[in-house]
């Protein structure tokens, strides 16, 4: 009786979002993808190897989200894939699965945080882009601590503006577009580098399935997930091909990655896409410029929503330490997994590897994905009377075709990234370790508790 009281006096996630909050929420938590990070693909993969690339992970993202919405709508859970995955197989591929979105929500936002940084740095060049990030770190964070409507009001807002901003820079470079431009070193190392080029290709639209993991906040969950989900990815599939053309049509993919000859790789190519068009001074490049900071921010708020949520939600199943799963009771969100996840993230910025930070997030999102898709399957075989508001167009088709194309990119980056995948796989067994034995504490406290109760 003490326990049930217990329960139902502690604070819990509220219900706040409708359709058009989940999509602002869909389209934020991946719309920095268009701003920087893609055109990292071009070096390896040239204009041809990335498109190569882009084209099969929008295939897989299509046949994935609507997938995985199934899923979503069947089972509302803050969890998202950690929850699927538990009842589909266990607690074992439940902890994989949540452990691998842990990682993609992480490890997602330091690689935008520097990308925020420098895109300040055009305006402040005096001001260290580290500084700026880690400032844009805790202002996020606190943010989010302060309320879920709030942040899904801001993010609505901002993410508005960042579309809008890809708009009007489609709208400036688009008529100095050439086709020529597109030719030009367009396949440098072939169908290797193709491959090569799939962990930037899926940073355009990495992090969609954030939006499952407001589920428990969001009214008619069934109804609205679908609406949200669905005109999220179609929205992102649009302005990932727009950008793209619009972006090494202007003058070749070299002009969207070296600032000049001979320089590192950018963190963003569409100022300099800008610059190749109107040149650094003109009014519009400075507006468009500090409009874009919006497409950043909408991805950085975003996604540190969405990591708390998929944190808080192991901490409260005792998967990772049960202080990350408390409720603030004052804001009513995860306010422990979110301050969590900001010191994770800041060690992971002060490393200043932007490339290899992206790629150890696409290994926890290719994992994801592939634990999901095998969740799916196994609810349809051994609960076919769960209720599903939604059921996946094309079934068995659709989800096997994502599973495929997700197979063959995880050993693509593997084979390309073998020290990341080395400190990816070290993660995931450290943290194991650490469940396994929590695990096997909690269950002989749990023994001795009977023991107790039954003496007396």
């Amino acid at each position: 009786m003490a326990k049930e009281s217990l329960k139902q006096s502690s604070p819990a996630l509220e219900r706040k979002l409708g359709p058009f909050m989940l999509w602002g929420l869909g389209v934020g938590y991946v719309i920095s993808g268009m701003y920087f990070g893609w055109n990292l693909g071009l070096p390896v993969g040239g204009t041809l190897g990335l498109a190569i690339a882009t084209l099969f992970i929008i295939i897989m993202y299509l046949c994935f989200t609507f997938s995985y919405t199934e899923l979503a709508c069947a089972i509302p859970n803050a969890g998202g894939a950690f929850a699927y995955a538990r009842k589909s197989h266990g607690n074992d591929m439940g902890f994989l699965a949540g452990m691998a979105q842990v990682v993609e929500f992480v490890f997602a936002p330091p690689a935008i945080a520097a990308a925020i940084g420098a895109y300040f740095h055009l305006f402040i060049p005096g001001v260290s882009t580290t500084l700026i990030a880690v400032v844009a770190y805790v202002v996020f964070t606190a943010l989010n601590i302060s309320g879920v409507k709030a942040a899904a009001q801001f993010e609505l807002f901002i993410t508005i503006l960042a579309v809008g901003e890809l708009l009007i820079f489609a709208g400036v470079t688009l008529p100095h577009f050439e086709v020529k431009n597109l030719a030009i070193n367009a396949f440098p190392h072939g169908f290797g580098g193709a491959f090569a080029a799939i962990p930037f290709a899926i940073w355009f639209f990495l992090a969609i399935e954030g939006v499952a993991n407001v589920a428990e906040e969001t009214i008619n969950p069934q109804r609205n997930i679908l609406i949200g989900f669905g005109s999220a990815i179609l929205t992102l599939v649009v302005l990932a091909v727009l950008t793209f053309g619009a972006s090494v049509g202007v003058g070749g993919w070299e002009s969207v990655v070296y600032p000049t000859p001979g320089a590192d790789a950018s963190d963003s190519p569409l100022p300099l896409a800008l610059n190749h068009v109107v040149g650094n001074s003109h009014l519009l490049y400075h507006m468009l410029i500090f409009i874009g900071l919006f497409g950043l921010v909408a991805s950085f708020h975003g996604i540190i929503l969405a990591s708390g949520r998929a944190v808080y939600e192991m901490g409260k199943e005792h998967f990772l330490p049960p202080v990350l799963g408390k409720i603030n009771k004052r804001f009513h969100t995860p306010a422990v997994a979110l301050v969590a996840n900001m010191v994770v993230g800041i060690i992971a910025l002060f490393t200043g590897h932007t490339g290899e930070i992206i790629t150890i997030s696409v290994f926890g999102a290719l994992t994801l994905y592939i634990v999901s898709m095998i969740s799916m399957f196994k609810l349809r075989k051994d609960a076919p009377e769960m209720e599903r508001p939604f059921k996946v167009p094309f079934y068995p088709v659709t989800p096997i075709v994502a599973i495929v194309i997700a197979v063959i990119s995880l050993i693509a980056v593997i084979y390309y990234n073998l020290l990341l995948a080395g400190i990816y796989l070290l993660i995931l067994a450290v943290s194991f370790l650490w469940f396994k034995v929590a695990s096997y504490r909690k269950a002989q406290l749990e023994e001795k508790q009977v023991i107790i109760d039954i003496e007396k």
